[in-house]
């Protein structure tokens, strides 16, 4: 597990197909741009915005983000986030 940013827990469960767990606290915010397609899953629930506009993400939840867009998500209460990218990421340094 590492932290990037505060309130954020990052655990990469398996590097050769980039499966990325966020833990996040209730407070907790980020913004990313990644130049891979990507998709996440929420296991209890989070805002995401992107250029498109602003919505909930519930338990559950999975949606796709195409790759080159500004995102941000937003912890509505402590959750847990499963990210997965179609090309390799450095989670190295994090």
């Amino acid at each position: 597990m590492s932290t990037p940013e505060p309130g954020l827990r990052r655990q990469v469960m398996s590097p050769s197909m980039v499966l990325v767990r966020h833990k996040m606290k209730g407070w907790a915010r980020f913004t990313a741009t990644h130049t891979s397609k990507w998709c996440t899953s929420s296991a209890d629930g989070s805002d995401f915005e992107h250029p498109g506009g602003v919505f909930e993400v519930g338990p559950g939840d999975c949606f796709l983000v195409p790759g080159s867009v500004e995102n941000q998500a937003a912890a509505l209460e402590d959750c847990e986030m499963l990210d997965i990218f179609t090309t390799m990421r450095d989670y190295a340094r994090a």
